[in-house]
């Protein structure tokens, strides 16, 4: 009998049944689609050793005028600049105080934690200070004292507890001396989102999606958004307060408030997103407080005067002004295009564009009745705006249009929609891809990804633990980058294996097909064997290999049933690509589903149109 070829539709369709889709791929984990035809995708490896402190949820790469590549990284903690493989702390510091003679108070002998007095030092758990000038006690050295601490107790208002990590000799002493100084750097925030109770409880809680409760005020997931101005930095952290980093300092400098800076005047003092606008540089606030109060205004927008960080008093002689949205009730983010900023409320999509004198910005409604899932969900790439909603994917070219999606209720009815904050989107412009990662129902943490290929308007999924993307592939950075949950900063597209550990570790890769039958599928059908045809170009391995699996089932409710699988390996040394010409199986059933995995050390594969060796078997 004839040999059938197996061609599939690209991508992956879990949008009707498994039988519906007979043609197509029904599922598949760390693969992608190239020119219609599936492939594993790339490894990934680690940046440094150096592990950062807490989640990052935001990552942005820049430049500087002595062409130093720098990385910033906001976790809930901590604020890094990364600079070949070195993470250099930045964190703000909100208060320096010097305190009153002898202000440490050892506790027990033995123990290394201290009780630190500082009348309404407005610390929380978590929070890390910084102590100098104190001197030796109680068998505690300058080493213990002079150092980053973080706060493990706060006993009231005016004291709070941290470890030294010392031994101090008799306990219940008091010391350090008369010139002790306390930074405190900003205080710590969540890593998760904490839910409350009561009708819109949180500044974010209408934003909860669809659950009988909303998020608790200052209980809410921490964000960080950041951009260059110029070869500087401009950061802030959502609902919080907006910092200046001025690269003359170097990556030793930390970030200031720039209600700090020298001649500030009326810089907002909260913010829910700060960008910078390339062309007429000008630094605009989301949800800025209005002037002259510290009263946020969710619909608020505010620019500074042009080319300036620290002018924000609108003037007859400068730029700087502010407008209000008419729709929706809070800003939930902002994207820049070449031409204009995209600006998302709860319900609705506005465009900000530079206009000029007098008003300096103007602002129109494009859409209403849309929800963008969180303010990370996002991207802008080729001047073409992506963003998952909150049931559907949206495309911005000029119109707000959704984008078809044959895995849409595959992701949005396994979504843990009290994380949507955690949504964030990455591009891969090597690939044509967007990327979004989501937390599962079942995880309180990034999990799972679902990828667009804009090129081949096709999607696929997939499972990985990432915070924060940066692609950057067009910029300064040799490989996309990605942040996870172990505290470390990863090449992506390195390799082929997961280098997140030493030695890395093979990476499991498998698609599986719908099911296909002979005619209705009213007849069994029975294979013999297949005829692979799979390339393993660039691969590192010596000897690469995948694994073919035929499963077969007789209804489409009945499990499967696998026949032996068979290995296809390259051939060593061979000076044009051979691998194994047929795989021998037996596999008998009316319906049949093929699956092609990996999970090899350096091993890179791409799929073509297989060949199966089958024939009619009856009716029974």
């Amino acid at each position: 009998m004839p040999l059938s070829k197996l061609q599939f539709k690209p991508g992956i369709n879990r949008e009707g049944t498994n039988y519906s889709n007979e043609g197509g791929w029904f599922d598949g984990d760390k693969i992608r689609f190239r020119y219609g035809y599936v492939e594993r995708i790339g490894g990934w490896t680690k940046v440094n050793d150096s592990a950062y402190i807490g989640d990052p949820r935001k990552i942005h790469d820049f430049v500087t005028l002595d062409s130093s590549n720098l990385l910033f990284i906001g976790t809930e903690q901590k604020v890094y600049l990364e600079e070949d493989g070195t993470l250099n702390d930045i964190t703000p510091i909100r208060r320096t105080v010097t305190l009153g003679t002898d202000p440490l108070d050892s506790i027990t002998a033995g123990s290394g934690v201290i009780t630190i007095n500082d009348t309404g030092h407005g610390a929380s758990l978590g929070d890390f200070i910084t102590i100098s000038g104190a001197t030796a006690f109680d068998g505690l050295g300058t080493g213990d004292l002079n150092q980053e601490l973080t706060i493990t107790n706060v006993i009231s208002a005016n004291s709070y507890q941290v470890d030294t990590g010392g031994s101090a000799t008799a306990g219940s002493v008091s010391g350090g001396g008369g010139s002790v100084q306390v930074a405190y750097q900003i205080s710590v925030g969540l890593n998760t989102t904490v839910l409350g109770t009561g009708w819109g409880a949180g500044t974010w809680g209408r934003f909860t999606w669809g659950s009988t409760v909303g998020s608790l005020a200052g209980e809410t997931l921490r964000l960080w958004f950041a951009d260059d101005f110029g070869e500087d930095l401009i950061f802030n952290q959502a609902d919080g307060g907006v910092y200046y980093w001025d690269a003359t300092g170097g990556v030793s400098a930390r970030g200031v408030n720039i209600t700090d800076l020298s001649g500030a005047t009326d810089a907002p003092t909260v913010a829910r997103k700060v960008m910078v606008s390339d062309v007429d540089r000008h630094v605009l606030c989301f949800g800025a407080n209005t002037i002259g109060t510290s009263i946020q205004d969710p619909l608020l927008i505010r620019w500074s005067d042009q080319e300036s960080i620290t002018d924000w008093n609108p003037t007859a002689t400068n730029t700087a002004g502010d407008l209000r949205l008419s729709q929706g009730s809070e800003i939930i983010t902002a994207v820049r295009t070449s031409r204009q900023f995209l600006v998302w409320t709860d319900h609705s999509l506005h465009s900000i564009q530079y206009v000029g004198a007098p008003y300096t910005f103007g602002t129109a409604l494009l859409a209403d009745n849309i929800r963008i899932a969180s303010p990370n969900a996002a991207i802008s790439v080729n001047d073409l705006v992506f963003w998952m909603g909150q049931e559907n994917f949206y495309i911005y070219d000029g119109r707000v249009t959704p984008i078809p999606c044959s895995v849409r209720d595959y992701v949005f009815s396994d979504l843990n929609r009290n994380q949507s904050f955690k949504i964030h989107a990455g591009s891969l412009a090597s690939q044509s891809e967007i990327w979004w990662f989501y937390c599962s129902a079942s995880s309180d943490e990034i999990d799972r990804y679902v990828v667009f290929n804009y090129a081949e308007q096709v999607w696929y999924y997939g499972s990985m633990v990432r915070t924060a993307w940066n692609d950057r592939a067009a910029g300064t950075r040799s490989y996309p980058q990605a942040t996870g949950t172990d505290g470390y900063l990863y090449d992506h597209e390195f390799g082929f294996d997961d280098g997140s550990v030493n030695p890395a570790v093979a990476i499991d890769a498998y698609v599986q097909s719908s099911d296909f039958d002979i005619g209705d599928g009213d007849q069994f059908m029975l294979i013999r064997r297949v005829l692979p045809d799979l390339t393993f170009n660039g691969s590192e391995a010596a000897s690469p290999a995948a694994v073919f699996t035929m499963s077969s089932r007789d209804f489409s409710g009945d499990p499967y049933t696998e026949s032996p699988s068979g290995t296809v390996t390259r051939a060593v040394a061979s000076p044009i690509e051979q691998y194994t010409d047929q795989i021998f199986v037996r596999a008998r059933g009316r319906s049949m589903a093929l699956k092609v995995s990996s999970d090899a050390l350096g091993v890179k594969w791409r799929l073509g149109a297989p060949r199966l060796d089958a024939r009619p078997d009856g009716r029974r």
